[in-house]
């Protein structure tokens, strides 16, 4: 019950591991505005799952268990996804210091004089990647005004999985920390070991002992190494390794109370399924020739994007010239297929305004390579032989 909390909660080590330079560099940033009232802005940019809001959380929470430091720092968190514009993240950030007794004009809270410049500037104003698309970002920008002000001490840090460019001011594209997991396979396997461990506090004594040996035994046989090296290879994050735990632990019971090698290879193999594969054995026949007319165009247009007037094009060439066993269906019934692609994120709009362009020359690119494309095509139910065919051709 203990480790399938762990699992499903997704809870994290309390300190990342890898992250020694940079751990160092934002507690030290942070530390300044608690302490010295030292405004600051700094940009977190990595992967997804590499650690970003660990090291934040890790180092948030190493400041607030310092006594001095404690009554000088408000964390406030604001999700993009989440406060979408500047009423909505004001709002939020208004919940969050405890200033919502708002009466006319006039703010009541022991912070209120210190933070009305900040809130006065807010109310015209709009997460970090999604505060950035948008085309007033007024909220990010008095943010960061503020944070080079002496008005109110604040340090302002973005966490984002972006490289963004000109998107931000020069302040804060100066001061980024990447992270770029350097975790040895060793430190993973470390991790591992830690994560299906009971911990010390275990009531059970001689269970706790018995489980952690297994578990110790488990990380050393052949078969467990060549699996976690295969998802070490793959992704370093602990999103995916809890994923892979979970399922190996949820093979446990009563009358198998511990885990086998065998039960982490068969957890692998449902981790490492492809889902979009998986997808295309649910399509239809003619969803799969726009997949494969597709296939087609970026073999021709060498991964460059299309529309679907090309794709419509590509697929009445291979009914013309060598189909004949797939029905020539109406334009209309094309273009729903073609829609329900898109609904599957199987093919996704490269066109960031589409709003003066028609449906059938909006640019799309194909978000699958040859070989799921392939696969799928071995494994779909009575497949044609000349779609196959077409398929494997090399033009169309």
């Amino acid at each position: 019950m203990i480790l399938r909390e762990r699992f499903c909660h997704q809870r994290l080590p309390e300190k990342p591991v890898g992250m020694e330079s940079q751990h160092k560099h934002l507690l030290e940033l942070l530390r300044r505005t608690a302490v010295h009232g030292e405004s600051n802005s700094v940009l977190i940019v990595g992967p997804r799952g590499s650690g970003k809001t660990m090291l934040l959380n890790c180092i948030l929470r190493e400041l607030l268990e310092v006594k001095d430091i404690n009554k000088n720092v408000l964390p406030v968190h604001l999700n993009g996804l989440l406060q979408t514009d500047d009423r909505i993240a004001l709002k939020e950030i208004t919940r969050q210091l405890n200033l919502e007794n708002v009466v006319g004009d006039k703010v009541f809270g022991s912070f209120a004089e210190n933070l009305a410049f900040l809130l006065e500037a807010l109310k015209k104003g709009n997460n970090f990647c999604t505060f950035m698309s948008l085309q007033y970002q007024t909220l990010l920008y008095n943010l960061l005004d503020v944070s080079q002000s002496a008005q109110a001490p604040i340090a302002v840090i973005g966490l984002t999985c972006r490289l963004v460019g000109s998107l931000l001011p020069q302040c804060v594209l100066s001061r980024q920390i990447h992270l770029l997991s350097s975790l040895s396979f060793i430190q993973y396997l470390d991790n591992v070991r830690s994560q299906l461990s009971l911990p010390q506090d275990f009531p059970d004594t001689k269970f706790h002992d018995e489980w952690n040996d297994g578990i110790k035994t488990l990380c050393e046989d052949q078969l467990v190494v060549d699996v976690l090296q295969r998802h070490y290879s793959s992704s370093k994050d602990f999103r995916s390794l809890h994923l892979l735990l979970m399922l190996a632990l949820s093979r446990v019971s009563a009358s198998k109370p511990a885990i086998k090698p065998t039960d982490l290879l068969e957890a692998s193999r449902v981790c490492m399924v492809d889902s979009k594969a998986n997808i295309l054995h649910g399509l239809s026949i003619l969803e799969l020739c726009l997949i494969i007319a597709m296939k087609h165009l970026n073999d021709i247009y060498e991964g460059e994007p299309f529309n679907f007037q090309m794709v419509h094009n590509e697929f009445k060439k291979f009914l013309q010239r060598k189909s004949h066993s797939i029905h020539n269906f109406d334009k209309p019934v094309v273009i729903k297929a073609f829609e329900h692609l898109q609904q599957l994120e199987l093919i996704k709009s490269m066109d960031s305004s589409t709003a003066k362009i028609q449906k059938e020359y909006q640019l799309v690119k194909l978000m699958l390579d040859h070989s799921q494309i392939m696969e799928a095509l071995q494994k779909y139910p009575q497949c044609p032989t000349d779609v196959k065919q077409w398929a494997m051709s090399a033009f169309g």
